[in-house]
Formats: C-alpha cells, sequence, structure tokens
C-alpha cells in the first residue's frame, strides 16, 4: 500500500525536530578519527607510524638535518650512512593509557619510522656529527675540503702587453 504524501511529509518533518545538533556533536567528540584512519591502514592496529617532518639545508661547509622528534628518546634513534644513503630510523612509544580515562582527542603519533635520503658526492662521512637536544634532532654531515666552494677573484679586465 503507497504512503499518502501529505503523510509522509508529516513524518519528514516530525524526524528533522527530532534531529538535535548538539546531541551529533557529542556523539562525534566521543568517536576518535586517528582509529578510524588506523583500521584503513594495512597493520595500523598495532601502531600508528610516527611520521617526522624533516629540514635539510646547505651551508659553505656542511648539509644540516632538523627533525622536530619530541618524546623520542635518544636510545630509541638510530642513525647510519651506507655509501650516500643516510638512514634515520626511531620509535616512539604509546602512553599508558590508564582504565576509566576519558579521552576527548588522541592525536599525537606514536610508533615507529624511518627516513632515508641521499646525500650528494663529497662529504665526509666519518665525521657526521649528530644531538638529540629539547626534542630536536640535528645532524651535520661535514663536506670534504676538496668539495667546498672556494671564491675566484675576477682579475681588472686591464689591457696587457701595450707598448
Amino acid at each position: 500500500m503507497a504512503m499518502h504524501p501529505i503523510r509522509r511529509a508529516r513524518e519528514l518533518a516530525r524526524s528533522e525536530q527530532s534531529w538535535d545538533p548538539f546531541a551529533q556533536m557529542h556523539e562525534l567528540l566521543q568517536t576518535d578519527p586517528m582509529a578510524l584512519l588506523r583500521k584503513m591502514v594495512p597493520g595500523g592496529e598495532e601502531g600508528w607510524s610516527l611520521a617526522p617532518d624533516f629540514d635539510v639545508k646547505e651551508t659553505q661547509d656542511a648539509y644540516v638535518f632538523k627533525a622536530d622528534l619530541p618524546g623520542v628518546k635518544q636510545e630509541d634513534l638510530d642513525v647510519s650512512v651506507t655509501g650516500q644513503r643516510l638512514i634515520i630510523s626511531g620509535k616512539r612509544d604509546e602512553e599508558k593509557r590508564e582504565e576509566g580515562e576519558r579521552y576527548f582527542t588522541y592525536e599525537r603519533s606514536h610508533g615507529g619510522f624511518s627516513r632515508t635520503f641521499t646525500v650528494p658526492e663529497g662529504v665526509d662521512v666519518d665525521r657526521v656529527s649528530a644531538e638529540l637536544k629539547d626534542g630536536v634532532l640535528v645532524l651535520r654531515i661535514p663536506k670534504r675540503a676538496e668539495a667546498q666552494s672556494k671564491r675566484i677573484p675576477i682579475g681588472g679586465g686591464g689591457a696587457k702587453g701595450k707598448a
């Protein structure tokens, strides 16, 4: 049996009146959007992958890499250079959640990471230095002396051999 159009309009209006935007917002705040994303990533349930951003710059005598790694311990970092490949890997453990604690959001990343960079020819891999201070990793890869740029003086263009 077909529903009468007027009756259907009244039911739609009634269902719209029962919609409570505050109740819906409360419901949305109870969900963890990162948990939903973790379910979409293969292996994401075991631990969310930390993906730190790096700044890389060249100075006159070195290449400098910087990464913000708050909460990463020095013993949880590994830096290695093989040939022209710089590999930086590490992990940040998930903080323990106590039973009965109520989180409104849980967005800070945890898990392992690995970044690989190709460094240019002419670096001195025997003198690479790394420092983790205040949650910032700074790597300095010096250039070999022969690879550093030199300023070449330009002569005055005066005429030579005039009599």
